[in-house]
């Protein structure tokens, strides 16, 4: 019983952060049924960020890594971290993605596929090929340990989940309670009649994309600092896990998407620990198939209406 409360927290970490990511996709597909496959690699410039703020925060500041002075500190750099993902994508929109919208279904997403590459040879120029070894800010410390001395729950997992879970319920209390989240569920049902009731359309799906793009850079700091290490390749890795977990919940619906990316984190931490890591992604995508064959819009899909 220790052992699978440790895998579960393991899962419930990893699904938090599969999470955040995937409701960046959601959040594009319930505005415009747009699949971003740029977001992926937004996300993996938020680890090459957080890689360069923290080298300046040890080396540049001269603050010792595990000191509480340096994570103190890369709180502060979140936001900023935040805003340069945010800014990235939501010109991403305004240059691949806006003069595309009343092209062909097939342009935009063949836009997006470029965009996808331009950003990961970008990561692969300031990451390089290999792996780039984050500064150990974050703390691992056992919290909760196993009667044998393993670590069941560690500061890593609780700070993941102090990140990530007050990210997600503000997201969703913006969507449901303010006007411009309103603004955004009506332009997802109609972006012709919201724009005649006097809604910017434009406005609104620009604050998508940044309020996505946002979401992949705090993904990005927690992915950097949760496994110590920046990759250019994480893009595809993490990207694809994410649309798995977006598509599985009901693309387009927001606790679809948290949902989904839990129960992803949970079924890949259980397969590693049981099974064997290589037959990970033969579950997880088998998984998928069969909740599309037998229930095609997700698992949520009875509030596909409320997308977005």
């Amino acid at each position: 019983m220790e052992a699978l409360a440790t895998v579960l927290v393991i899962g419930l970490a990893n699904g938090l952060i599969i999470a955040l990511i995937a409701i960046g996709y959601t959040l594009v597909y319930g505005i415009l049924e747009l699949i971003n496959f740029a977001h992926g690699d937004v996300f993996m410039l938020g680890t090459a960020f957080t890689f360069f703020a923290l080298g300046f925060i040890v080396e540049g500041l001269g603050m010792d890594p595990a000191s509480t002075q340096a994570l103190a500190m890369t709180f502060v750099a979140l936001p900023v971290i935040m805003l340069g993902t945010a800014t990235i994508n939501a010109t991403i929109e305004r240059v691949a993605y806006r003069p595309l919208r009343h092209a062909p279904r097939l342009a935009p997403l063949i836009s997006a596929i470029g965009m996808s590459f331009v950003l990961l040879n970008i990561g692969l120029l300031i990451l390089g090929p290999s792996p780039r070894a984050v500064e150990p800010i974050m703390p691992k410390e056992t919290i909760i340990a196993a009667s044998n001395g393993s670590q069941i729950l560690g500061t890593e997992h609780v700070i993941v989940a102090a990140i990530t879970i007050p990210l997600l319920l503000l997201l969703r209390w913006f969507v449901s309670a303010t006007r411009q989240g309103k603004a955004m569920r009506a332009t997802a049902q109609d972006r012709e009649a919201s724009g005649l009731m006097g809604i910017n359309v434009d406005r609104t799906i620009s604050l998508t994309f940044l309020i996505a793009g946002a979401l992949a850079g705090a993904a990005g700091l927690v992915v950097a600092l949760y496994y110590g290490q920046a990759r250019f390749d994480f893009g595809f890795s993490f990207g694809l896990l994410s649309f798995t977990a977006a598509v599985l919940g009901g693309i387009g619906n927001l606790s679809g998407a948290a949902l989904g990316g839990i129960v992803i984190g949970l079924v890949k931490a259980l397969s590693d620990r049981y099974l064997e890591a290589r037959w990970t992604d033969v579950i997880v995508f088998s998984i998928l198939i069969l909740v599309l064959v037998f229930r095609p819009t997700g698992l949520l899909a009875e509030k596909q209406s409320e997308r977005a």
